[in-house]
């Protein structure tokens, strides 16, 4: 890496982190930045192929501005000789031939069909190379926002990469749950996902917690984390979820499920950025689950988690919104809930929500959500282990997220299971 310059500290990265933030939030780049992005990348020893791909994806996904052309135009800086397949060829000239169609409708910010998006997913996951195509893509997909044909074509090439151990759902006569929540977890509150489990797993349900490392941009405390603390059993293939239930749940790690995507991670954490699959690795359903419990910060992707989870072969959905962090652990203090929904027999789905301000679950609410700093590791486990043998703790805070929890999921459950079709 050039004098002064870094993995994580380098133009590239500032730029991605100002131009890669989302179609309604990117920026144009400071005119001193681009200069030095301009000259960083005549050092091509330097620069780092994946996070070139994704500061370009970003910048033709924002639209440049008359200033930032001068990044995208040949050595001579004839503003008419400028062709997106040029600059295709000169970014991706590693990459397989049979995907320059798409890499040039990609740069073009044209939408991929189910099997162009496909296609895609079979490449980047594969061991080709082409790391500048792979954080193109990424980058590109996530700032004007993937189609439903293209997570249904993403989703597809995802599944193929599964290990064998997970290729064969099994029949399994319990109702099953899945519990899904950001992989990056969080950085000042405590987690709750392993106390959740337990508490549906005693009201008759089997359930799977899906996990792995964290890509960013927290790297504090995650799901993964916690089961790994608490010594569970990490699944390594659908049989086991015959055997005797364990107490915190099935856990399973994303890199027994699939190496390839495991792999990303690190291509996560070196573009700064979160792509499709922060969304896409929630509702991967090896085991073929009834429902789907998961969450997410922004409201506007509520509906698309009911989406993608039909996709996956979920038959019910609860998603909880403005959990702290994102995570399943919902606030005290703020607006907070649950929205449900339940495939019916045309393939359709009815919808419900229950607020966590209902008068049903005051006794759970607070003035304010305590934030915990600094966070550690072993004061959570060692608060879900009090909770688990006792049912409360010295942590009132902690007694009433878990309570709230239960009851805004249990009331969801209940509501599911009579509106949800039977297979």
């Amino acid at each position: 890496m050039k004098a002064n310059y870094t993995l994580q500290d380098n133009p590239l990265v500032d730029g991605i982190k100002i131009i890669g933030i989302g179609k309604h939030g990117s920026k144009p780049l400071p005119e001193s930045l681009l200069h030095k992005i301009a000259e960083y990348l005549k050092a091509e020893d330097y620069v780092v192929p994946i996070q070139k791909g994704a500061f370009y994806g970003a910048l033709l996904a924002k639209g440049p501005t008359q200033m930032e052309q001068e990044l995208l135009l040949p050595s001579d800086g004839d503003v008419a000789a400028f062709d997106v397949r040029q600059l295709y060829d000169t970014l991706c000239a590693d990459s397989p031939t049979e995907m320059r169609e798409i890499g040039v409708k990609l740069l073009q910010k044209e939408t991929l069909s189910e099997a162009e998006a496909e296609k895609l997913g079979h490449y980047i996951f594969s061991d080709f190379p082409g790391e500048t195509f792979r954080g193109m893509a990424a980058s590109m997909m996530r700032i004007r926002y993937e189609t439903d044909e293209e997570y249904l074509g993403l989703l597809n090439a995802v599944v193929a990469t599964y290990t064998p151990g997970f290729q064969e759902p099994i029949a399994i006569p319990e109702t099953t749950i899945q519990l899904a929540e950001p992989f990056d977890g969080v950085e000042h509150s405590y987690m709750i996902t392993p106390l959740l489990a337990k508490a549906l797993q005693e009201a008759g349900y089997r359930v799977v917690v899906t996990m792995g490392r964290s890509a960013g941009p927290k790297l504090a405390l995650n799901t993964l984390d916690l089961y790994k603390g608490l010594d569970s059993t990490l699944i390594q293939n659908t049989k086991e979820l015959k055997g005797d239930t364990p107490q915190f749940g099935w856990a399973l790690d994303q890199r027994a499920l699939s190496p390839a995507l495991d792999k990303w991670v690190d291509r996560r954490r070196t573009i700064f950025k979160r792509p499709f699959l922060a969304t896409l690795e929630k509702v991967l359903n090896p085991f073929q689950a009834d429902i789907l419990i998961t969450s997410v910060f922004h409201i506007t992707y509520m509906q698309k988690m009911v989406t993608l989870a039909d996709m996956a072969g979920f038959r019910g959905v609860i998603v909880l919104k403005r959990g702290l962090e994102g995570t399943l652990a919902p606030s005290l203090a703020k607006a907070s809930g649950i929205l449900c929904a339940a495939r019916q027999p045309d393939g359709a789905f009815v919808t419900e929500t229950f607020e966590a301000d209902d008068e049903r679950f005051s006794s759970f609410r607070a003035e304010a959500d305590d934030k915990v700093e600094p966070l550690q590791l072993e004061e959570n486990l060692q608060l879900i282990r009090q909770y688990a043998a006792q049912g409360y703790t010295a942590n009132e805070d902690f007694n009433k997220r878990v309570g709230l929890a239960v009851a805004l999921f249990s009331t969801g459950l209940e509501w599911l299971q009579e509106k949800m079709h039977v297979r």
